[in-house]
């Protein structure tokens, strides 16, 4: 644990040396994040490309999980890296992570479809989604560090938020490259191969970063100790084997970073696959409203880890986690009806339902790709509803003689229609067939309802959407600004690398990245287009809770011992 400081005065301007360190940290790591990004900014188009051979549903959910394999493996980069950075440096140690990342970027661009080599496709492409997590767990730590160790105590936090501004430069830059290489190819062609050229493209931003980051120094600390021949012999021991230590890192991960992910995630990743697959809005109208309110929220992620020198890096971060635990449900039931009215009108005055009685319903995925839950009349229906983005709600009845075991009923508004039930579907000649009927009559009658296919572009309330989405952003700025300082504080320097690095990585990689995947899959499950934000609302009203009991302010430690 870092020691007490004595206040500096506030009237210190950085130096050239300093302004070069946060400018050289934060334009690597927007390359980094650009890199990660790519791959969720495409999900719906990846999952085409590589998940072909399962249902559309599943294959979304599992576009989504090799996007979280990527932050599944984080935790252990933070292991294997940060143990080097204490050994060896912070410099050189994200000089290979970012190596790492960008070639395994760049060689998503050079893979083949499922079509060319079935399942060999999505083996190489998880494979490479692994290698890019590992790296990326090993680089935010080094960066974070190695800014705060630059920085004077009264100015670590304005510092460091320049870097948390990276993962928001990173996503908004690669919105920008896929939104002008689609726009100049057309959507065929991007749908095609258009989609790779973002990843090929990333081999020029390596390179420059690389020379970017080959200009900086050692961390001043870090010289300081390994002169003084002070560095840890065994950070991984000390870090986590020592309770003094240990303490401190579940502190970190359960009273801040666990809800930080969260909130991260929903307000910029959760927000887009909402407007995309439940609202239906097309994707390049999606990707300009999220770039629009990212532009108008970022500059609050440098405000917050400003006024995070002033009052307090806890106060800010868990007045973030509980706001976003009270504004998540009614925020994205405002962007629903400033998305897609249509849907929001038709949801409110012809609600749809599924009445079964006993009948057979499963989860909607499946982890082996052979399910096509087409042999229930409950899957079926439920199927269809998922894949059109229809909301509904599931009743359960009793069995009687009108309504006897495993009969499903849909009730779109007042209308009532038969799912073909399991015995008629147990005879494949016709199973298509029946499937086709009853599909073609829920059709016309969501028609009929006022249910869209799709969100109408001339409906859609663009001021009011981006109000909403800079309102999720700014939740955002408020957890994530202030959270590299109190990590870095947390921590004595000798250690800082690892332990920082596992609760950070376990929390946005963990609790974080597995959101949209979990979220997503908790929709197509109930029915319900708002039942995935109880995910991040609970975690969020937990990481409150607990950092409001044992999480330590920071912004007056000394962090050079």
């Amino acid at each position: 644990m870092a020691t007490a400081a004595d206040e500096q005065p506030t009237h210190h301007r950085a130096t050239t040396n300093e302004k070069m360190v946060i400018a050289a940290s934060s334009l690597g790591t927007v390359f980094e994040w650009y890199d990660f990004y790519l791959y969720g900014l495409l999900a719906t188009t990846i999952s085409t490309q590589f998940f072909s051979g399962v249902n559309e549903t599943t294959g979304f959910i599992f576009a989504l999980a090799a996007f979280a394999a990527g932050f599944a493996v984080r935790p252990f980069g933070a292991l294997v890296f940060g143990r080097i950075g204490d050994l060896v440096g912070r410099k050189y140690t994200f000089l290979v992570t970012m190596s790492i990342m960008g070639l395994s970027t760049f060689a998503v661009g050079l893979l083949p479809s499922f079509a060319s080599v079935g399942v060999a496709a999505p083996i190489a492409l998880v494979s490479l989604r692994v290698l890019q997590g590992l790296a990326l767990g090993g680089q935010y730590g080094g960066a974070a560090t190695y800014v705060a160790e630059h920085a004077p105590n009264h100015k670590r936090g304005l510092y460091t938020a320049w870097i948390q501004t990276t993962a928001t430069l990173g996503l908004f830059a690669s919105l920008l490259v896929v939104i002008g290489t689609r726009s100049a190819i057309g959507q065929a062609a991007f749908d095609s191969w258009g989609w790779r050229v973002p990843f090929l493209a990333s081999a020029v931003l390596l390179l420059v970063s690389l020379w970017i980051r080959l200009q900086l120094n050692e961390s001043p600390v870090y010289q300081r100790m390994k002169a003084q021949g002070a560095t840890s012999k065994a950070p991984l021991t000390e870090a986590f084997l020592r309770w003094g230590n240990f303490k401190y890192v579940l502190i970190a991960l359960f009273g801040a970073v666990a809800g930080q992910a969260v909130v991260w995630y929903t307000g910029q990743f959760q927000a887009m696959f909402f407007l995309e697959k439940q609202l239906k809005v097309d994707n390049a109208t999606t990707w300009t409203l999220i770039a629009t309110a990212l532009a108008i929220g970022t500059p609050f992620f440098i405000f917050f880890g400003w006024l995070s020198d002033r009052i307090g890096r806890k106060p800010i971060i868990l007045t973030g986690c509980a706001l976003a635990a009270v504004a998540y449900f009614p925020l994205f039931a405002m962007l629903t009806q400033a998305a897609n009215p249509a849907l929001a009108e038709a949801q409110a005055r012809a609600p749809v339902k599924v009445i079964t009685t006993e009948a057979s319903c499963s989860f909607l995925f499946d982890p082996v790709g052979k399910n096509k839950f087409d042999t229930t009349g409950c899957d079926v229906a439920r199927a269809f509803l998922a894949k059109a983005g229809v909301p509904y709600t599931r009743l359960e009845q009793a069995a009687s003689a009108a309504a006897p075991k495993d009969s499903v009923t849909v009730e779109v508004g007042g209308k009532q229609i038969l799912p073909p039930d399991s015995f008629a579907l147990e005879d494949p000649a016709h199973r298509k067939e029946l499937i086709g009927l009853f599909e073609g009559e829920m059709k016309g009658a969501l028609s009929a309802a006022g249910y869209p296919a799709k969100a109408d572009p001339a409906r859609i309330d663009r001021p009011r959407v981006i109000a909403i989405l800079v309102a999720l952003v700014l939740l955002v700025t408020m957890v994530y600004g202030p959270i590299a300082a109190m990590l870095v504080e947390l921590f004595p320097s000798r250690i800082r690398y690892t332990s920082m690095s596992l609760p950070y990585h376990i929390g946005n990689g963990w609790f974080g990245g597995f959101l949209p995947a979990t979220a997503f899959a908790m929709v197509a499950a109930s029915g319900d287009i708002y039942f995935g934000l109880w995910y991040p609302v609970v975690i969020a009203a937990a990481t409150a809770v607990i950092g409001l009991l044992f999480l330590p302010e920071t912004r007056k430690w000394n962090i050079d011992d």
